[in-house]
């Protein structure tokens, strides 16, 4: 039996004007875009690194 990727919910909960352009960059690689936008990622190294540099913009949550 395949084990089942586990995944994370992120929710933009601030905007990335006034911060730094690659944070801005980092929003739109991660689907996010507009505050309220939700999306859903699976939980790998590469994700979650993306996930601390924008940390003070998002809201993570375990699904």
């Amino acid at each position: 039996m395949a084990k089942a990727k586990k995944t994370l919910r992120l929710t933009q909960v601030k905007s990335s004007i006034g911060y730094k352009a690659d944070q801005g960059a980092t929003l739109k690689a991660l689907g996010l875009g507009k505050i309220g936008s939700t999306v859903e990622q699976v939980d790998n190294d590469a994700i979650r690194g993306m996930i601390f540099k924008v940390k003070h913009l998002i809201e993570v949550e375990n699904i």
